[in-house]
């Protein structure tokens, strides 16, 4: 790409810098930043997008292109993207977690750059659920290490023997499970030990009133009654900086003498050392985690006894691996064909989104809104390319990626966008109040809006959908046959020029 094209070192979507005059790509690029299977996602995106894969374990290592010129991102939970790391993007509008945990990305500093970052929060609920339900039945019953003996050639010639190998097994009926959460796994499991028989309560302080009842549970409102009325405790809750090492020497403490520990969530809700040692020590007869804080697995825990531990691999199934990246990419469609951050179903940081009114670049280029927020300049087509698709080698760098995307551009016509004046600012000399300069912008913006009947002799058709708002404006007027200006860096991912850009400013009434 033209290095007279890029944009510089990001740091707010509404300070980004303009792009010149000049061909863009006419496909938006999305990237699989750490894998390179993206046989799933081809077949949803392949009409709308260029797609391409990185197979990255860094922001170092991903291909110069995709720093430049993706527009979406897809990823697993492998890297880790901090403010720092969000900014070498030069035009990525959203990011995509192949999964429900979003504490690999600093979301706060993607909203304040305007990078939308969504998860998939419904997948492999029936699979981490029965995952839970396994490793619980494998702490009370002990088949894990039972098995284990078998394998490795102990013989079990009487009940002496049994009653020596099997010591610590457990009755199920009549304890009971603490959840810490109760989200969709955690009443997903809450279900599940009710019908094995244990006596369910859980801890969430933000579930409304009457959720316990619906669910014929028991709700207890601290941490530590639950941990004090726990034989098994299970954790069901997300990661955050309020909850690190939310198992800790302290909550070990409280916790019933013997009791179990099972996690399924986020290895970082517990201190690997302190479990480790209450393991040693016996206060915990057994734990079964599934997540580690620093995977792959290692550390205090490697030599710990009575644990169980499994390769973060609860939410897998072929099924829900499948309905996992179907839905990922699903959301990415909606970004390039829909509106930022509004046509997304799963957005995490729109609270953080900082968004201003565009106004004229420098060089007389407007920023421009592209229809109902797409992020490509030509309609939605929901037909594939028939025509074949191409796997490119994106060539060496820092990192290494393929392209693997369709080829060609639309034949449709773009699209271009009206410019709406800046509001109109107070002078020295007081002589235009607040009141009046809000009224001012609103009449300013009202005469731009298309009229609900058509006017005669109209050269291009109105706009079905008006562009979002902020502060009661609208940030454009589109239409829907001619060409596209600059792309616009409040709402949009990428687009293409295919003419030279002809800017008409409207002044302020």
């Amino acid at each position: 790409m033209d290095k007279n094209l890029m944009m510089p070192k990001r740091s707010r979507i509404d300070v980004k810098g303009s792009f010149a005059n000049g061909p863009l790509q006419a496909r938006p690029l999305v990237a699989l930043l750490d894998g390179r299977d993206c046989s799933i996602e081809m077949p949803i995106l392949k009409d709308v997008a260029t797609v391409a894969f990185c197979d990255a374990q860094s922001t170092s290592e991903i291909h110069e292109k995709v720093l430049n010129e993706a527009v979406g991102a897809l990823m697993w939970h492998t890297i880790i993207l901090t403010k720092e790391d969000l900014e070498k993007f030069k035009a990525l509008r959203i990011i995509v977690r192949i999964g429900s945990g979003t504490d690999n990305i600093d979301v706060k500093a993607a909203g304040e750059l305007g990078i939308a970052v969504c998860n998939v929060p419904g997948y492999g609920v029936e699979e981490v659920a029965d995952t839970t339900m396994c490793l619980i039945l494998n702490l009370y019953r002990r088949t894990y290490w039972l098995a284990n003996m078998v394998r490795e050639g102990k013989k079990f010639t009487g009940p002496e023997q049994v009653r020596e190998a099997a010591h610590g097994c457990a009755r199920i009926r009549g304890d009971t499970l603490g959840l810490v959460g109760l989200g969709r796994i955690g009443s997903a499991v809450a279900l599940r030990a009710k019908a094995f028989g244990f006596n369910v309560i859980f801890y969430d302080p933000y579930l409304p009133d009457g959720i316990d009842k619906s669910l014929g549970l028991t709700r207890v409102y601290t941490l530590q009654d639950l941990l004090f009325q726990s034989d098994c405790v299970s954790l069901h809750c997300t990661l955050n900086e309020h909850n690190h090492h939310l198992i800790n020497e302290f909550t070990i403490k409280q916790m019933r003498p013997g009791a179990f520990l099972v996690n399924t969530a986020r290895g970082g809700l517990v201190d690997d050392e302190t479990l480790a040692l209450a393991l040693k020590q016996g206060r915990i007869r057994a734990a079964a985690l599934d997540v580690h804080e620093n995977e792959p697995y290692n550390g205090a825990l490697k030599d710990a006894p009575n644990l169980i531990c499994t390769p973060h691999a609860a939410f897998f199934s072929d099924a829900s691996a499948t309905e996992l990246r179907e839905m990922a990419a699903t959301e990415i469609r909606r970004a390039i064909v829909g509106n930022i951050p509004e046509v997304l179903r799963n957005c995490v940081n729109k609270e953080y989104f900082m968004r201003t009114p565009p106004t004229t670049a420098a060089g007389g280029v407007a920023a421009a809104v592209y229809p109902e927020g797409a992020l490509q300049h030509r309609a939605h087509s929901t037909t594939p390319h028939d025509g074949p698709h191409s796997t490119t080698n994106l060539g060496s760098g820092s990192g290494s990626g393929v392209v693997v995307g369709g080829i060609g551009s639309s034949g449709n016509s773009a699209s271009s966008a009206a410019l709406i004046p800046p509001p109109p600012t107070a002078t020295g000399n007081n002589s235009m109040t607040a009141a009046v300069a809000v009224a001012a912008a609103a009449a300013a913006a009202a005469a731009l809006l298309p009229s609900t009947v058509p006017p005669q002799n109209a050269a291009v058709p109105t706009v079905p959908h008006l562009s979002p708002q902020v502060g009661g404006l609208p940030l454009g007027i589109v239409s829907s046959q001619s060409h596209l200006s600059a792309p616009d860096p409040n709402n949009h991912l990428s687009s293409s020029i295919k003419s030279e850009v002809k800017v008409e400013s409207t002044e302020t009434p």
